[in-house]
Order: C-alpha cells, then structure tokens, then sequence
C-alpha cells in the first residue's frame, strides 16, 4: 500500500514528464513545491501549474518559497522583491505591504497558492553566513513581528497562503542545514523569552508552520527539531497551542536529514513527531517510498495530519487569477520600480544552495 497524501513533492523541470505525470496521478500527493529550475517563463509556469491541478483529485498545494532578496523562485522571469533586511531598514508598513501584494499578485497569476514565507527567525548571528543570511526581519521580536506581520497580512489578503519558518529558531544556527545538522543548546526558557514570540504574535494570521532541521539537544537529545516528538506535539503544538495549523518539515533532502535517516524512515519519523506534511523537493524518484512509510502509520495519525491538510486546502488555497498579459506586465513593471526605490543593504551573499534552487 502506498499514501501519498501527506507529501509534498518537487519537480524535475518545465514540464511534467510522463514518469511524474503518472507518479502523481498514482500517489496524488498534498501539493508541490516549486524552484527555480521549474520556471522559464510565465506563461510556461501557469502551464504547468495547470497541469499540476488537472493531475490532482483535490486542490493541491502549489508552493513556492518566495520571500523576495536572494531567495526568489521568480528571478528568471521578473525583479525581486526587496528582502526582509531591505525592507526592515526602509521601516514603513505601506512600502512592506505593497512588497507582499506584489509578490501574491506575481504568484497568483503563475497559479501558486501557497509561499513558504515570511522568515520568523530572528537573525542571533549577522555576520555568520548560514541559511538565514539575508533573510532574517531582524533581531528583535517586536521588529520581526511588525514588519513580517504586515507583510503576511497582505500576502493573504490577496488570496495567496502564507507559513512561518523555521520553528522554533532558525536564526540559532550557526552552519547551513543544506549541509549538516546545526546544534543549538538553547533551552525552552530562552525560546520563549525570544524566538518564539513572533510565532505566537501571529499566530491568528499563519496559515502553516514550518521545523527547522537544527538539534536542540536540552529540548530533544534524540532528534533534530523536525523530526521531534517533543518540539512539535509537545511545544508547538500543546504548549504554544497550534494544534489546527498545518505543520511540515523543511526540505528531507537536505544533508541535516539524508545524512542521518534513509527515506520511509525520515517521513515516518516526521508525522509520528507531528508533522503534518513531508517536503522532499529534490529527490522524487523516492516518492514511492515515502508514500509507502506513510501508509505503515495508524491510521489516527494520518488522518489527524489529513483532516488538517483538508482544512487548509477549503479555507485558505484559493484558485490562481485569470491569466492576464497585461496584468502581468504590471505586476513585473511595479516590481522593478519598487526594487530600484528599495535598495539592498549590506553584504547578502552566503554559500548557501537555499538561494540558487
């Protein structure tokens, strides 16, 4: 038996091949994510999410990560937004706001429904490039949550689905988790004085919740946060009290989970853990086995995660806006004035192969 249900997979390139067509007609997994080597143009990049929806039973999600700065799927085919950095410094609400319109209306037309965005980590370690260089609001809670709070606000109220990453403390690593496991011996007490108070700030106006792949061994000696029974179900989940938000894991291709846990085990352990959803975005010809861990699960747990899939989908994805030449002109060109009247700040470049997918 095989469920694909609580899956969220990426794509090879441009076009559907013929093995992922059937692929997915088979599993019909939760969604997809797209990056950057999906997309060419726009009008290639609506094809294809059309077809994605075709595939599926029910609305999938289509996903991105979208936050604008170095981390922009788009970057192809239109200017990027400001990043957070950028926009914290410029520090008013109309410009931010403007910065998520444009960025829903963009994906809107492409067919995405959902991004993997606003950053809620708080940036602990500026002049460390990891994950988080460049993508950080700030460092302060209050910050962060004034100015990604507005920027989520309009992200949704343009119709397109927003999640928090990375629960709890992204912004506590010190190395890249594309790479290796980062460790972090913060304990519940400081999470909660600090890291956690955007998420629990914005917690009426987050539609997803997305775990890090960092260890924090005085929280869970045993695994990472994404894979932790007690991060999620205990913390986030009973403690904070998400207990209707959608949940998923960060990428279980990167090397914090691969070189650790073989896939079936690294999903399984996800969902025991709290998960709602496992994202494998580069490794797709192991699907198959992924949907195949999931359907060893009680069936309690699965059908917990999938009730909360169900109630995103109903309430929150929302279909992509009639596709408009001219619209997306106007999209493209508001960007580029926006970008030139937002300039970068500082040194944004970092190793990281989070900006280069």
């Amino acid at each position: 038996m095989m469920d694909g249900s609580l899956l969220v997979l990426g794509l090879e390139g441009p076009e559907l091949t013929s093995d992922e067509a059937a692929l997915f007609r088979k599993l019909q997994p939760a969604g997809f994510i797209l990056f950057t080597r999906n997309i060419v143009s726009a009008e290639q990049t609506r094809k294809l999410t059309d077809d994605l929806r075709d595939l599926s039973s029910e609305t999938p999600i289509i996903a991105i990560d979208q936050e604008g700065g170095r981390v922009t799927r788009t970057k192809d085919i239109a200017p990027a937004t400001p990043s957070a950095p950028a926009l914290a410094a410029k520090g008013d609400p109309l410009v931010i706001g403007n910065a998520a319109v444009l960025t829903a209306d963009l994906l809107r037309l492409l067919g995405v429904n959902m991004d993997f965005a606003p950053v809620l980590d708080l940036d602990h370690f500026p002049d460390t490039k990891n994950a988080t260089t460049g993508r950080s609001w700030g460092r302060d809670p209050q910050r962060v949550i004034d100015h990604a709070g507005q920027w989520n606000r309009w992200l949704r109220k343009r119709s397109v689905a927003s999640c928090a990453k990375h629960f709890p403390a992204g912004g506590r690593a010190k190395s890249d988790p594309h790479h290796d496991l980062p460790s972090s011996e913060v304990t519940i007490e400081e999470l909660l004085r600090e890291d956690v108070i955007p998420y629990t700030a914005l917690m009426p106006e987050l539609d997803a919740v997305m775990l890090a792949h960092i260890d924090f061994p005085n929280i869970d000696p045993d695994f990472p946060a994404s894979l932790s029974p007690r991060m999620i179900r205990g913390f986030l989940r009973d403690q904070l009290g998400f207990d209707r938000h959608v949940v998923l894991t960060d990428d279980l291709d990167m090397g914090a989970i691969t070189q650790r846990y073989g896939r079936g085990q690294d999903v399984k352990l996800a969902i025991e853990a709290g998960n709602d959803l496992a994202l494998i975005c580069h490794r797709i010809e192991t699907a198959e086995v992924a949907a195949k861990a999931i359907a060893e699960l009680p069936y309690w747990m699965v059908d917990e995660a999938r009730a909360r899939v169900d109630r995103l989908r109903k309430k929150k994805l929302h279909h992509p806006l009639k596709w408009s030449e001219r619209k997306w002109e106007e999209t493209v060109a508001a960007l580029e004035k926006l970008a030139a009247e937002t300039p970068e700040i500082g040194d944004v470049g970092s190793s990281s192969p989070v900006a280069k997918y």
